[in-house]
Parts: C-alpha cells; sequence; structure tokens
C-alpha cells in the first residue's frame, strides 16, 4: 500500500532495529562463542545437529538435552502502557519452548530471569501468573529463576514499572532422533499452523507506526481490528508443543519444524537441505498485519520480512503425508493447512507468491523477478 506523500514509509530500521549491525555484531560474537565448542564430534559437551539452529543440543553422557534461551522483547513496553502484566509470562516461555520443540526436543522444564526498575509485589505476582500459565501449556515446570532489581538499567514506558523477562527452556530427545531439517526434499509439503496475532517479534516497528506515527493509544479501538490497540498487541504467543509432539510421536516421517519469529518465511531457510520454498496458499492475515501496514505505509516486503503475517509455526513433511499431519495437529485447537510446496533451489530461496516477493536469508525479500521453480 503507497504511503501519503509526504511522509515516508516506515520501516524497521526508521523504528530503531538495525538489523545489518546485528547481523555483523553476531558474527563477531559467535566467533568467540565456537572457542568453547569441545573438539571432535564425540564426548561430554559436544554439540549435536546443527549448532546455532533454533535450539542446541547437547551430548550428555549419550542422552541429548536442548537448550535455547529467549525473552519478550519491547512486549514488555505494551505490558506497562496497559498496566496488563498477567500475560507476557506466556509469552516468555512461548519463545523458548516453541524453538525447543523444533529440534525434535520434548520441552522439561524452565527458568526465567526478570530484570525490574522497581520492586512491586502485584506486578511481580502478575508475571507470576503468566509463567505459570505458559508452563501449564508447554507441560514443563519451573524450576527456578532470577529477579534483579536495576534501577539505574531499567526504564520503562512507565514510571516505577520498566521491566524485562526472559528465560531458558531446557529439554531432551535421542542424538539420533535430533532434526534439524537435513531429510527435507523437493516435493515436500509445508504446513503452517495459525499464530495468535504479532506475538512477541515485530514489536518495535508496531509501537512506532501505531503510537507515534498514527497516535494511536492503547485503549483505542480500530474498526478493522475489533478490539483495543492494547488487546491486540497484547495477546499471547501461541505455543505449539503439544501439536509437535503429538506429529513427532506420529509414524510419519517430520521432515522438518520451523518456529516463525523474526524474519518471518525466512525462518524456513535456517533448515540444512540446501532447498527452496514455494508458499502458494498462505491465509489472509490476522487484521493486526494489515492495520499497521496501512497507517505506516509499509511495503509488502518489510511486512513479510518483520512479521510472522498469521502463521506462528509451520512443519515440512512428504506430501503423502499431508493430510494425516493436517489432522494430528488440527486437533489441538489451531487452524492450520497447507501453505506451499518445497522447491529444488540451492540458493535456498523463499518464494510468496500472492504477494509476488522473493527473499534470502540475511537479505529480506524483494519483488519477484520470475516465478518460483
Amino acid at each position: 500500500m503507497a504511503p501519503p506523500p509526504e511522509r515516508p514509509p516506515t520501516d524497521y530500521g526508521s523504528a530503531g532495529v538495525d538489523a545489518d549491525a546485528i547481523e555483523a555484531g553476531l558474527a563477531g560474537l559467535v566467533r568467540h562463542i565456537r572457542t568453547t565448542w569441545p573438539a571432535g564430534a564425540d564426548g561430554l559437551g559436544a554439540i549435536k545437529g546443527r549448532p546455532g539452529y533454533f535450539a542446541s543440543v547437547v551430548d550428555f553422557d549419550g542422552l541429548g538435552i536442548a537448550v535455547c534461551t529467549d525473552g519478550i522483547g519491547t512486549k514488555a513496553l505494551i505490558a506497562q502502557m496497559t498496566g496488563r502484566y498477567d500475560t507476557v509470562g506466556i509469552d516468555c516461555v512461548a519463545m523458548n519452548v516453541n524453538d525447543l520443540v523444533c529440534v525434535g526436543a520434548r520441552p522439561v522444564t524452565f527458568v526465567d530471569y526478570i530484570a525490574i526498575e522497581r520492586a512491586e509485589p502485584a506486578m511481580l505476582e502478575d508475571l507470576g501468573k503468566g509463567l505459570a500459565e505458559g508452563a501449564r501449556l508447554a507441560g514443563v515446570s519451573i524450576s527456578g529463576g532470577e529477579i534483579a532489581e536495576m534501577r539505574d538499567v531499567i526504564m520503562g514506558a512507565v514510571p516505577d514499572r520498566g521491566f524485562d523477562l526472559a528465560g531458558t527452556a531446557v529439554g531432551r530427545v535421542a542424538l539420533d532422533a535430533v532434526n534439524v531439517g537435513a531429510g527435507v526434499r523437493p516435493g515436500n509439503s509445508i504446513i503452517g499452523i495459525a499464530s495468535s496475532g504479532i506475538h512477541s517479534n515485530g514489536l518495535t516497528l508496531a509501537r512506532r507506526v501505531l503510537f507515534e506515527r498514527a497516535g494511536l493509544k492503547v485503549s483505542d479501538r480500530l474498526d478493522d481490528l475489533g478490539e483495543t490497540v492494547g488487546e491486540a498487541l497484547l495477546r499471547p504467543t501461541h505455543i505449539y508443543v503439544r501439536e509437535a509432539l503429538a506429529l513427532l510421536a506420529s509414524a510419519m516421517p517430520v521432515h522438518a519444524l520451523v518456529h516463525i519469529t523474526g524474519d518471518g518465511f525466512l525462518n524456513l531457510t535456517r533448515i540444512e537441505a540446501r532447498v527452496g520454498m514455494r508458499l502458494d496458499a498462505l491465509p489472509a492475515p490476522p487484521p493486526v498485519f494489515a492495520a499497521i501496514q496501512r497507517l505506516g505505509g509499509i511495503a509488502d516486503a518489510e511486512m513479510y520480512r518483520v512479521f510472522n503475517m498469521g502463521i506462528g509455526f509451520c512443519v515440512i513433511v512428504p506430501s503423502e503425508h499431508e493430510a494425516r499431519a493436517i489432522t494430528i495437529l488440527g486437533a489441538h485447537g489451531k487452524a492450520c493447512q497447507r501453505i506451499g510446496t518445497v522447491v529444488e533451489d540451492t540458493q535456498e530461496r523463499v518464494w510468496i507468491e500472492q504477494a509476488a516477493l522473493v527473499g534470502r536469508a540475511g537479505e529480506g525479500f524483494a519483488r519477484a523477478g520470475a516465478a518460483a521453480p
């Protein structure tokens, strides 16, 4: 949608997130982290599968221990603006366990870290409510955590209510069952499971558009949302553990599981197989994305680079198992459908046919000059 002529379109960079700088910084950080990995492929502490995937798997005396860490990002600011703190704990658990299950692991336990501007018992209790509900939905325990009051470091949208919430999930997986998408082949079906909305990615851009550019408040209602802006942005991230584990427990081959978070559908390129993805049957995105795009004058390419656009998790299975996989996944209450097909492409591109876009990891999306293979 073309922006008003007097105002340039909004994008992640203008909202304050420099994705290129993050990638460059990450490369340098990872160079040092790699020096800690044990030499050789076997032995206590060896990293299995594909290091740096959605979660890492460590060989612990023959048992695969999967671990990952994540937080809720600037969704913490939405909680402060609305004065509601009892749901973001669900997001914190979700962002971790949804990554953990991608390697084929069963999540087992979770620890949290809460950094706060000022200790406020009622707020902390509400954060605990959300964490407990997220753990219930994921089938994990919360075995510990840490609270740090740092008034000189943590500041938020509301005085004395600044906080950050992050966590680490731990699970287990047989070392010979670690799944990093190595078995994906052209012709496989890509099944998408619906998101609950914006989840916990892209909120810096959403906040810039809705609150700064459009001048809205969290209590404002938009006709196309059918709810307040705050309600739409605060809706908790779906947890996909139960349906993913049900699929893994079936007899069918599950070639990949992919959490659609930051970078949107480019997360599909994180798998080990060198293939392309043709998405030709995506459902209409939830109204929150249309509202953000309309009010921010955001290009389609930027929307699909930043947001999940209505699909929060994908599984890739052989086409002959597509119908049964959809039945198993759909039994857990979330909408799901075939959204595309794996194609031959050594450049590992993702085509979004309904938006005429093609993208690659590290490059984002652009207008497609040709159809997918």
